[in-house]
């Protein structure tokens, strides 16, 4: 190496998630605030990210109690969407975060040109452990699951009796006895999910109809909570379900309409929705076969 060459050193991790959500986590500003620290004392207040060759990026880095901050940034020399990102930073020093897609997840390999005030394990130890927060963030996200039910009807009377009030009463009773919907099912327009519990207090969903077909396709995306009959879009109780995406695809095969379900899921409700969605589905398929 010569006196001129910087010393690179790798850091690496493993997240149990698809590709293109790990992308989104991590080049997203609203998510980067929510990761990027290398211990619990530290915090990224905010982000901007303009992710294209030539494009700029910062994070502003502080010690959570004031006593100390600065300004983490450069400029992209690389962007291949869900594969590479390399970077050039304020110093010079070049980064390279390669994402590579596998059976069990994403693995994220990030190499970066060390500087020379600190030891090469320090440097190290630091990325490391952002890198761990950001594993640890994605991991908490949202999961895509996938069910599926053939139904001897026609996607006409499958959509219908899965939309309208009455039956998508009878065959959402599963997640609550109670369960119903405020609103309608236009594209773009806003619908709540709804459900009483045992003290009388009306919960669930505030969603918006993201996309539909009718008898085809339908896409919801859920914005909020609903609490005491109160709306909530912002805050903790809403950032483990903001964005899920509810999307239901209704296929023709001969006499029968095979029924896809695909949704996101907050991890501490996969046993939930395993649970529930094949008895619904089971009860959807019921009404729509009598």
């Amino acid at each position: 190496m010569t006196k001129s060459e910087k010393p690179t050193i790798t850091v690496e991790t493993l997240v149990h998630m698809p590709v293109e959500k790990v992308w989104k986590y991590w080049t997203e500003p609203q998510h980067i605030t929510k990761w990027n620290a290398a211990s619990d004392d530290w915090h990224t207040p905010r982000a901007e990210n303009d992710l294209r060759v030539g494009g700029r990026f910062t994070s502003r880095m502080e010690a959570k109690d004031g006593s100390f901050g600065f300004d983490f940034g450069g400029t992209y020399t690389h962007v291949e969407t869900n594969r590479l990102i390399a970077y050039a930073m304020d110093d010079d020093r070049k980064v390279q975060i390669v994402f590579e897609p596998g059976e069990k997840g994403t693995r994220i390999v990030e190499s970066f040109e060390a500087e020379s005030e600190n030891s090469l394990e320090l440097q190290q130890t630091g990325w490391q452990a952002i890198l761990n927060n950001f594993k640890n963030y994605a991991d908490s996200q949202l999961q895509t699951i996938h069910f599926e039910i053939a139904i001897a009807a026609s996607p006409e009377t499958v959509f219908q009796k899965m939309l309208q009030k009455p039956g998508y009463e009878q065959w959402t009773k599963v997640f609550s006895p109670s369960s119903t919907y405020e609103g309608n099912w236009e594209k773009g327009s806003k619908i709540r999910f709804l459900g009483t519990d045992d003290q009388g207090n009306t919960g669930g969903m505030v969603s918006r109809i993201r996309d539909l077909v009718p008898n085809r396709y339908v896409s919801i995306e859920h914005i909020g909570v609903v609490q005491w009959n109160n709306e909530i879009t912002d805050g903790p109780d809403v950032d483990g379900w903001a964005g899920a995406l509810e999307n239901y695809t209704l296929i023709p095969n001969g006499s029968q309409t095979i029924v896809k379900i695909e949704l996101d899921s907050n991890p501490d409700f996969l046993d939930y929705m395993n649970n529930t969605w094949p008895p619904a589905l089971a009860e959807l398929k019921k009404i729509c076969e009598l």
